[in-house]
């Protein structure tokens, strides 16, 4: 190992967070800046486009699923897929600051991985062994080592989704810094019907209404913001956003011997926790339940069915959040059953009034 790799760690390295709506106009501002940066500023960014790294069932929801419940089919499908993202980074990162090469995680969704891989290898980071022929381990370029931006372009519209990425952060002493593109819905989309692979209307606004804007005021970690009217763009903006990457990367993110400014944001990806599992556990009961009911009905009962069990489970993960909310705290896992169990009778108890009606 020359002495070069084993000196990466010296070299300050940042993440940068590009959050908005679909077709805020993220990517186009994320390449701009990071061709930028290195041109004028010698610095290595690594743009990471999230719409380009999943793989395209990241995107899709089931032929069954329609309106609410598909969108919550393909909320959980994306966060599984970012997750797998995050991790492929964090082992990149384990690399660069160790000064080794890097290697195939042990856990690994193959087209994101390749993904990944070749997206790093366009943008000059790693390169494949000339002996290797599998896509299993990779030099880390010498010559690239410099001050490091990752730019990570995605919707991150969750704060919580925003906070992972802090978390990384923290971990490893990173600079940490978030811009938000602020557009407005209609210009969204209008842009969004003319991409090749247009999201759905309704999905753009079920983002906008769910779309937390990071509030530095209330939560440290989120200091080092800057919001940007992406339809007005300036030299303005360019220099505090410059100015942002600047400082954050001179002020790495540091371990905290007190953790209580975190107490409210740990709480809220608890909510989070608890929440999306209540999402997966009645999304199978609704699900079993329309199977079992398919014999007894004819398709236009089984649509009147889905929408009855569709608003049920609407109505109970809403009572959840607001009593969650109230308690402020986690439901142990005996209370969690009991709560899916009564949710469970309630499906039921609507089958029932379909088939006797028959």
């Amino acid at each position: 190992m020359t002495q070069e790799l084993e000196n990466a760690s010296m070299w300050p390295m940042g993440l940068c967070v590009f959050c908005g709506l679909p077709a805020a106009g993220k990517t186009t501002m994320a390449q701009a800046l990071s061709d930028f940066l290195k041109k004028h500023k010698g610095w290595l960014c690594v743009h990471l486009t999230y719409d380009e790294l999943m793989p395209p069932e990241a995107f899709s929801q089931s032929e069954m699923s329609s309106g609410q419940e598909g969108q919550q089919s393909l909320a959980s499908n994306w966060k599984f897929y970012r997750h797998e993202l995050l991790m492929y980074l964090e082992c990149l990162l384990q690399a660069l600051i160790k000064g080794c090469h890097y290697l195939l995680p042990p856990k690994e969704t193959e087209v994101i991985w390749k993904n990944f891989v070749c997206c790093l290898k366009d943008q000059g980071l790693i390169s494949l062994r000339a002996e290797d022929t599998a896509i299993s381990q990779h030099l880390i370029n010498i010559a690239t080592l410099r001050p490091t931006y990752f730019i990570l372009d995605d919707n991150f519209y969750y704060r919580s989704m925003r906070y992972e990425v802090y978390q990384l952060a923290r971990k490893y002493s990173l600079g940490f810094c978030q811009l938000f593109l602020d557009c407005q819905v209609e210009a969204c989309i209008q842009r969004n019907c003319q991409r090749t692979q247009p999201l759905p209307e309704e999905t753009i606004h079920a983002m906008a209404q769910k779309l937390e804007v990071p509030n530095p005021e209330k939560y440290t970690w989120e200091q080092y913001s800057v919001i940007l009217k992406s339809t007005e763009y300036s030299l303005e903006d360019n220099l505090k956003v410059l100015n942002l990457l600047s400082v954050t990367l001179e002020n790495p993110v540091k371990q905290l011997e007190d953790n209580t400014e975190f107490k409210e944001v740990d709480r809220a990806l608890c909510a989070a926790s608890v929440l999306h599992q209540a999402d997966q556990a009645v999304r199978r009961i609704v699900s079993q339940t329309m199977k079992n009911a398919k014999d007894n009905l004819i398709p236009s009962e089984m649509k009147s069915l889905a929408q009855e069990l569709n608003q049920l489970k609407v109505g109970f993960l809403e009572d959840l959040r607001h009593e969650y909310n109230e308690k402020k705290q986690c439901y142990s896992a005996s209370t969690f059953d009991i709560k899916t169990s009564l949710f469970h009778q309630r499906a039921n108890d609507i089958v029932k009034k379909y088939v006797l009606h028959m």
